[in-house]
């Protein structure tokens, strides 16, 4: 096929890629060594790289040839022939998890600058043309976070916004939301953006010794959203998960008879609504889109109503009958919920305060909470992405894979959030990754433009290939197809060739 003699640019994906080392294994695929790939694209052709992340967890596996880095699912022990005192040592020291930087799921962008992300607090700043490994970035040096969402949001002035955890802090257990700025003033060049890191506000906790899992959060022109579920951490157990030899991931429980609390914070006044909203229990990683119409905040997301996603991705689970056999117990479901803000306060109890177009209700509660119940919008999508030209505004289109009961995408999915009409990309043993949105320079509308996805084969014989498919008709325009085995990865972004730095190829 023809690539737009537009597109110039880099795609960069990150995901796990080392599973054995030596004669140890990781427990679960989301425990991998990082892997970084990219796509080059100039003057019509495309160039394929990739690179393991050299973390400190990777040159430490390595040099030790057997993994001694905890993952979330796998939890490392020291050298059996150790003495005893380094041993009881490092039980003592492991009460307060000294996380991986293996930033394996995420590229996140700040100023000029790009990292590769995961949850915890280490992130690890990366060179996008070569791929190159270079400084380890520790938020904890400029805010109060154990760990932090690898989904951050831009804001039109170039901030980087993320929230992240806080469970150190003497029994005061709070989720913090940060701006990172895009650069620097001209005096102190030396330094780095994170110097510069501005704590917007703080949630604190509904429970100090169990907060919420988060993955990712909304954003609208005025608000931060924030969705508090029942999917939590067990902070006393992360605590001992070392000495009672269990994985980090054991220390998560989904508590079903619980609420889900949406926080919405105003960006001006940085302080939080107070009214507060709430829905029944479910879980959620992927947030989609929000936005703000007639009073109301608008926010679709991909919700789950139960935690089985992360169980089947252990190792032990990815036989080789793995799509026929595995099948997923809650289908993940797209909802939107319209949340009023301002609303008559005088309304009745029971009375639904939702008054722009949606099957979607607020229902108002005895004590003036206020109970949200979902529009459906589809089932069976995941890894959803935007043309974030759009986010946190009105839209119409998600780009996601199509998963329906089997956690493994075969094909990619355009939605119309308006019409309810999806189109498809699917090819026989094909397991395409998340379809990322490039509009075109000259773009009038939302879907004006190319999506990319990496296709790896399911056939052991085929060669993975990218793809490029018209955003508009989702027809096939070209695929460049590459003789490397090539992994199934999570997510990343795509890269402008203005965006970087002028530096001598």
């Amino acid at each position: 096929g023809q690539l737009p003699t537009w597109l110039q640019g880099i795609l960069l994906r990150n995901g796990p890629g080392m599973h054995t080392i030596g004669d140890t294994k990781y427990n679960h695929w989301f425990d991998g060594l990082a892997l970084l790939h990219s796509f080059t694209f100039k003057n019509g052709e495309v160039y394929y790289r990739s690179k393991y992340l050299r973390s400190d967890t990777y040159n430490c596996n390595i040099e030790a040839n057997r993994i001694v880095v905890s993952e979330f699912g796998t939890m490392a022990y020291p050298d059996p022939c150790k003495n005893i005192f380094a041993k009881a040592f490092s039980y003592l020291s492991h009460t307060i998890p000294e996380f991986t930087d293996n930033c394996l799921i995420n590229i996140m962008k700040t100023g000029d600058d790009f990292y590769a992300t995961s949850e915890t607090n280490f992130i690890r700043k990366i060179n996008p043309q070569t791929l190159e490994t270079l400084e380890k970035v520790d938020y904890t040096k400029y805010v109060a976070v154990n760990v932090a969402t690898s989904h951050p949001h831009y804001d039109s002035a170039g901030n980087t916004l993320n929230i992240g955890t806080s469970i150190v802090d003497k029994g005061k257990t709070k989720y913090i939301l940060f701006k990172i700025p895009p650069s620097v003033p001209e005096e102190e060049k030396k330094k780095s953006c994170f110097k510069h890191l501005e704590v917007v506000c703080s949630i604190p906790s509904r429970s100090l010794l169990h907060p919420s899992y988060y993955h990712s959060f909304g954003i609208t022109e005025n608000y931060i959203i924030f969705i508090e579920q029942p999917f939590k951490l067990d902070i006393l157990k992360l605590a001992t998960a070392y000495i009672r030899g269990v994985n980090w991931a054991s220390c998560l429980s989904y508590h079903k008879e619980d609420k889900t609390w949406f926080h919405f914070v105003d960006k001006k006044t940085k302080k939080g609504v107070s009214t507060k909203f709430y829905t029944d229990a479910m879980v959620l990683f992927h947030h989609i889109n929000a936005y703000e119409e007639d009073g109301h905040i608008i926010f679709d997301v991909i919700a789950y109503s139960d935690n089985s996603l992360y169980d089947m991705f252990y190792l032990k689970n990815l036989t080789k009958d793995f799509e026929e056999k595995t099948k997923l117990t809650s289908i993940p479901t797209c909802k939107r919920f319209v949340v009023p803000l301002q609303y008559d306060k005088d309304a009745e109890v029971g009375s639904n305060l939702v008054t722009v177009p949606s099957t979607a209700t607020a229902v108002k509660e005895k004590d003036g909470s206020i109970y949200c119940q979902p529009e459906i919008l589809c089932e069976g999508i995941e890894l959803p992405r935007i043309n974030y030209d759009y986010n946190g505004k009105k839209y119409k289109y998600v780009y996601a894979t199509k998963v329906q009961w089997s956690p493994v995408p075969t094909k990619i999915a355009k939605f119309n959030t308006q019409t309810k009409e999806m189109l498809h990309w699917g090819e026989d043993h094909c397991w395409p990754s998340e379809p990322i949105f490039v509009p075109s320079p000259d773009a009038r509308e939302e879907d004006d433009g190319i999506v990319l996805s990496c296709v790896v084969m399911s056939y052991p014989k085929k060669a993975p290939f990218l793809l490029v498919l018209d955003a508009k008709t989702f027809k096939e325009l070209g695929r460049a197809i590459v003789d490397v085995e090539m992994h199934l990865d999570l997510h990343g972004m795509f890269i402008p060739e203005k965006d970087f730095k002028t530096e001598t190829e």
